[in-house]
């Protein structure tokens, strides 16, 4: 019997927990200590984790995705979308679409610039802009929950990176079609058909997530014990990532469906959250050491002027979508001003699309797109949960005093 992947673990769960201890001593989030932790034990520094033992740590991120996203799912319930209409929708749809947008229109002018604008660089800039639309909910809700955020902009930020994900992946579809549409040997597939095939992956994910929501909701109105309420929901989670892997789906979006259904249908949904809340720490701390341990230092030196401009439009496309979005459906003021700094995460989903974007384009192309995501993976992961607690700690949402803060130390 081959115990290594359990020796990692534990590795792991002890670097999480001191750098999450010394992160909080800084007065920064969890979730960057955790992942500053996981790059000093991972190959690019000290190489404790190994860098062949990432295959067989991959259900670690597979299973903590599938928790964070149904937390996520626990936040979009119809009595909140009753009260606030179809604002984070909208907000979604245009954070996402001006991600896109700002990436695509810097690197065609970039191209031009050079003298390079031609057909194979217009397809390279419509699949590497695609891959802006998306964002990482897993370090936002860690920094939510860790500063017991609570407030209108932290209400519109967990309802719309729960949707931003459908979102990118429709625009990732689009302008794949478009890209494969641009290509000389371009095949007799039909461009409504490229485009609406991404529809599947969400329906179909949608479908399942809900149905195996429903399930657990009739689960535990009949299992009344808290142990069993709890395994319930660890096996609507597994159950959840094995059927929509199997069929084609995501199952970040099915998983946040299983959330949905119980937080809207469930009268024991306040109880089992609970219960689930003090079940997950270990379980996220794995997922974010582990994530730290696979980003690769080596990758900041390929990125170039293509990979600084895709970091840093990226991030004025989101937030200036953010607020023209807000601004659009009157929302509150603080909505308009910070949002945008709150999606700066990137992570799985994007490296997702980055593999597809391989099989888009040429090697050497897909291998620069590649490069380029890992790269703003690093940076944005990095960064992006410390100007999430800025920004929320600006609106006014998490505490301010030094006082709460120690309480939190003590807590953990």
């Amino acid at each position: 019997m081959n115990l290594t992947a359990l020796f990692y673990a534990g590795i792991m769960i002890v670097t999480g927990l001191i750098f999450g201890k010394l992160a909080k001593y800084v007065r920064l989030p969890n979730v960057t200590g955790y992942l500053v932790g996981g790059l000093l034990i991972g190959p690019s520094l000290l190489n404790i984790v190994k860098e062949s033992a990432f295959p067989g740590l991959q259900i670690i991120s597979s299973v903590a995705l599938g928790f964070i996203a149904f937390s996520i799912g626990n936040e979009l319930k119809l009595s909140y979308f009753r009260k606030v209409g179809i604002k984070p929708l909208i907000i979604a749809i245009l954070e996402a679409l001006f991600g896109v947008i700002f990436v695509f229109v810097g690197l065609i002018l970039y191209f031009l610039i050079v003298g390079k604008l031609d057909n194979t660089n217009i397809r390279f800039a419509l699949v590497l802009s695609a891959i802006a639309a998306a964002t990482a909910p897993a370090a936002t809700l860690m920094v939510v929950r860790q500063y017991r955020a609570q407030g209108p902009l932290t209400d519109t930020l967990m309802s719309v990176v729960a949707i931003d994900d459908s979102v990118a992946i429709v625009l990732f579809g689009i302008c794949v079609a478009l890209a494969n549409a641009l290509a000389p040997n371009s095949g007799s597939t039909p461009i409504i058909l490229q485009i609406l095939t991404p529809l599947y992956e969400i329906l179909i994910s949608l479908i399942v997530g809900g149905a195996i929501g429903l399930i657990l909701v009739l689960g535990c109105i009949w299992f009344t014990g808290r142990g069993n309420r709890i395994s319930l929901v660890v096996a609507a989670i597994f159950l959840t990532i094995y059927v929509v892997d199997l069929i084609g789906g995501s199952s970040l979006l099915a998983c946040m469906a299983v959330g949905g259904i119980f937080a809207n249908f469930s009268k024991k949904y306040d109880e089992v959250n609970n219960l689930v809340y003090f079940v997950t720490p270990p379980i996220f701390i794995l997922f974010f050491v582990l994530s730290g341990a696979e980003l690769d230092l080596s990758v900041l030196g390929v990125v170039g002027i293509i990979g600084i401009l895709y970091i840093l439009l990226r991030v004025a496309g989101k937030i200036f979508g953010s607020f023209l979005g807000a601004k659009s459906t009157k929302a509150d003021a603080n909505i308009a001003k910070y949002l945008g700094y709150a999606l700066i995460p990137q992570a799985g989903v994007a490296i997702g699309l980055s593999l597809v974007a391989t099989q888009v384009l040429n090697a050497e192309m897909g291998s620069q797109i590649r490069a380029i995501v890992l790269s703003a993976t690093l940076i944005y992961e990095l960064i992006g949960p410390i100007i999430t607690k800025v920004t929320l700690k600006k609106a006014g949402e998490i505490p301010t005093s030094t006082i709460k803060e120690k309480q939190l130390i003590k807590q953990s």
